[in-house]
């Protein structure tokens, strides 16, 4: 196999992990607006750990691209 052909199937595996991330956001925001929906009261409680959230799981999604980038470009 040449080292180009490596490359790009090593970035495309690396770049599964935005689709897990994409499953993760969608599972925190589905989460809280079901519990907003149950107990509007506690939403503001709510609120923070969603986004908290939200950031670690963007946060993979970038590291996954961040690779998948290196792969591509630098090595």
């Amino acid at each position: 196999m040449e080292a180009a052909a490596a490359k790009l199937i090593g970035a495309g595996l690396a770049a599964i992990g935005v689709i897990g991330a994409g499953i993760g956001i969608g599972n925190i925001f589905a989460a809280f607006i079901s519990s907003v929906a149950r107990n509007p009261a506690a939403a503001e409680s709510v609120t923070a750990m969603t986004w908290i959230g939200f950031a670690l799981v963007e946060a993979i999604a970038l590291y996954a691209l961040v690779v998948a980038l290196l792969l591509l470009f630098v090595f």
